[in-house]
């Protein structure tokens, strides 16, 4: 099994501009990832996918593997199967390029699932959400699963509903994606779905197809980099 991890990287973001190649600590934050991921046994490439020069010569200065790809991508998945149409690799890693924290043993756990059983096409993350106002945030996306830790639904709203004041165990997704090549390549030709476009989330697409998504539990919480605020907090967290 070749293993291939592929980090989407875009100049143009409307809240932080530039975010991938700002400085946290005395290294871009596209650098940082990329660092990261190389800490990964499993994985055997890595590679950069990004549309803007400034990036690409980034990656270049450090000697990391970068593709150029056309501007025209509406979704990072878009990207993601260019990339990926281009390489000989039996496993695609979609790690975000605005992590600069994610630690590499959890992007380990996400690749095992497609090792040990060959009938899974995609596996992702969730995380105990323990702060209760981001259950009703619709900036974090909430999984919710099956017995066998397959996805039933993602969605920006609370789910499930609580009809009663009984405990319920809430979960965040964490969005880092394994994929088979080739269903990857065939995800990326589907046709958006009404389910994808009512919630502005991508992977309801593989479900609404009839696909399962395995979703392993992780005690590790994403950082993404967004605002100059996250930016802020992260710099904080790797300065002590």
């Amino acid at each position: 099994m070749r293993i291939t991890a592929i980090i989407p990287a875009r100049y143009s973001s409307s809240r932080l501009p530039g975010k991938p190649i700002k400085d946290i600590c005395g290294k871009t934050m596209v650098r940082r990832v990329y660092e990261q991921v190389e800490k990964v046994s499993l994985i055997d490439e890595i590679i950069v996918a990004t549309d803007d020069q400034r990036i690409y010569d980034e990656i270049k200065n450090f000697d990391g593997n970068v593709i150029m790809t056309t501007k025209d991508h509406k979704t990072g998945t878009d990207r993601l199967a260019e990339v990926a149409a281009k390489i000989d690799s039996d496993i695609i890693v979609n790690v975000q390029g605005d992590e600069p924290l994610i630690n590499p043993l959890v992007i380990k756990s996400a690749i095992e699932p497609l090792l040990l059983d060959a009938s899974l096409k995609i596996s992702t993350l969730k995380h105990l959400i323990k702060d209760k106002k981001d259950i009703n945030n619709p900036n974090i996306v909430k999984v919710i699963t099956d017995g066998n830790n397959n996805a039933i639904y993602f969605s920006r709203s609370k789910i499930p509903f609580s009809r009663n004041s009984q405990k319920f165990n809430y979960y965040k997704h964490i969005g880092l994606y394994v994929y088979r090549r080739n269903f990857l390549l065939k995800f990326a030709e589907m046709s958006s779905t009404p389910l994808e476009v009512q919630e502005s989330l991508e992977q309801l697409r593989v479900i609404e197809n009839g696909y399962k998504i395995k979703v392993i539990e992780t005690e590790y919480d994403s950082i993404g980099v967004d605002t100059e605020e996250d930016l802020n907090k992260v710099r904080n967290i790797l300065g002590e």
